[in-house]
C-alpha cells in the first residue's frame, strides 16, 4: 500500500496546480496572446493555436519539475 501512496499524492498535487492555473490563468497578462500564437478567423469560425504559449509553459514546467527531482 505504501507504493500506491506517493503516486496518489503526486496526482493530487498536479490536479491542485492545474486547478489553480485554470482559476487564475486568465488573470496573468499576456498568457495566451503571445507573439507566435496563431488565430484564424473566417466568418463565424475561429481557430486558435497557442504554439508559443505551449512552448513557454513546457519550458516552465520542465524547469519546475527538474528542481523537484534534485
Amino acid at each position: 500500500m505504501q507504493e500506491l501512496g506517493r503516486p496518489l499524492i503526486l496526482i493530487g498535487v498536479v490536479l491542485v496546480l492545474v486547478g489553480l492555473f485554470l482559476a487564475f490563468g486568465p488573470r496573468i497578462p499576456g498568457l495566451g496572446r503571445l507573439p507566435g500564437d496563431v488565430v484564424w478567423r473566417r466568418g463565424n469560425t475561429t481557430v486558435y493555436v497557442p504554439i508559443v504559449t505551449c512552448i513557454v509553459l513546457s519550458l516552465l514546467l520542465t524547469l519546475l519539475f527538474s528542481l523537484f527531482r534534485r
